[in-house]
């Protein structure tokens, strides 16, 4: 027996119960006649001329429902007898290469069939002037080139910092439309400033360059959309604040104040670009952004297979599993922090050979008397806390709170030969 097998061997792991949370699942069901609903205002299609050419910026992970609303926006403008155009709107997501972004885009379902719109993907920026502290600001080529501009987007909370604004239009104007030199300017600061800077660059970019309108969503506890709203350009600074404070409400969440451990299955840029979502753990990449439970060890076991590798996120956690190391493609991963100037979430967490002796390790370092009174927590992903599952610790807890509910007897965690859960 090794020296950690030793230092672990009498760590207990505590048994386990399935536990719903019930959050609002109200959604949009019919989405595309509420989209085109939203969008024949007449502050909008005033803005529309036959012939016109539009740059339709397009590029959120994970956005619920953003095939059918990018196509219905494409129909919209042609319907007005404008030529919208598709342009990859993801800072420098995709390898930061034009072909890298056309990639991103299919891989969430936004061809130039699904969308009947063709896309124009370039790493090529046109610069168009710097802010007072002196950060430059950039926009797309076929964007500039174009006579309008459209942004799609959810608004939601940002991971590392808070503001007026997080990630929604201004971000997909300032970061998203200023491709990899604008996501690395805007960066440039650090987080400290972000909340300043993505609007102060969007607002340039909007005074400058023929944005029209904005195609917002909002999205419930499971990321389904639950509201949609077009808003013209020079509305966006006035009323996404409010759509941001109404996200937040609509925001999942661990319904506990202080977790001794939480365990988590499976991190990955398709969950959140920081692999888990802070706003649901609590822990955040940088001190600008605050929230969630109070978690004192944290257990991250294995990457998705759509992270490709890219294992951002993992040095956000205290513990990991070798398994996980293996799979991790170094290069994609430290890009992250190259790009945000956020490295400490690309480190690599210490390092068990197994799910068993991350989550023993977890629990022997997590500062309590009685290991077998954990509080422990236990979630597939950050996308997923639908159903968790929680130690028997905690079960006075489920029992007394309204929006959770005790769904299985308690039961020993299985583990297979080489110590992984099964």
């Amino acid at each position: 027996m090794g020296i950690l097998q030793d230092l672990l061997k009498d760590i207990p792991v505590p048994k386990m119960a399935k536990v719903k949370q019930h959050f609002d699942d109200s959604k949009i069901e019919n989405i595309d006649e509420v989209l085109q609903e939203s969008l024949h205002q007449d502050l909008i299609t005033k803005k529309i001329k036959p012939g016109m050419e539009v740059a339709i910026a397009v590029g959120s992970r994970g956005m619920d429902r953003l095939v059918e609303i990018t196509a219905g926006t494409v129909k919209f403008l042609k319907d007005l007898g404008a030529k919208p155009f598709i342009v990859p709107s993801m800072g420098s997501h995709g390898g930061a290469t034009a072909e890298g972004q056309r990639e991103v885009l299919a891989h969430l379902g936004v061809t130039e069939e699904s969308v009947d719109a063709e896309i124009r993907s370039s790493m090529e920026v046109i610069k168009l002037g710097e802010l007072e502290n002196g950060l430059p600001v950039y926009i797309d080529k076929y964007a500039s080139k174009a006579d309008g501009i459209v942004v799609i987007n959810r608004i939601k909370p940002h991971t590392a910092f808070r503001g007026k604004v997080e990630s929604g239009l201004m971000k997909m104007i300032s970061i998203g439309l200023g491709k990899q030199k604008g996501a690395e300017a805007c960066h440039q600061l650090g987080f400290k400033y972000m909340a300043e800077n993505v609007p102060a660059m969007a607002k340039m970019m909007m005074d400058k360059t023929p944005i029209l309108f904005g195609v917002a969503t909002l999205e419930n506890a499971f990321d389904k959309v639950a509201r949609v709203e077009v808003i013209a350009a020079e509305e966006i600074e006035a009323k996404e604040p409010e759509l941001q404070s109404l996200a937040k409400q609509l925001l999942p969440k661990l319904f506990f104040e202080q977790i001794d451990v939480l365990v988590i299955d499976e991190i990955g840029k398709n969950i959140s670009g920081d692999g888990m979502d802070p706003n649901i753990t609590g822990r955040y990449p940088t001190p600008y952004a605050h929230g969630g439970p109070e978690v004192n060890k944290m257990v991250v076991l294995d990457l998705t297979p759509e992270t490709e590798g890219n294992a951002n996120g993992v040095g956000t956690a205290d513990f990991t599993t070798q398994r996980l190391v293996d799979k991790m493609n170094r290069e994609f991963t430290y890009a992250n922090g190259l790009t945000s100037t956020v490295v400490a979430p690309t480190k690599i967490a210490t390092t068990l050979a197994n799910d068993k002796e991350a989550i023993q390790a977890a629990v022997k370092t997590c500062n309590i008397l009685d290991f077998s009174k954990v509080k422990l927590v236990r979630i597939k992903n950050t996308l997923e806390i639908g159903e968790i599952e929680v130690s028997e610790a905690l079960l006075d807890h489920i029992a007394s709170h309204p929006q959770l509910e005790q769904s299985s007897d308690l039961f020993e965690p299985e583990f297979d030969l080489n110590g992984n859960l099964k």
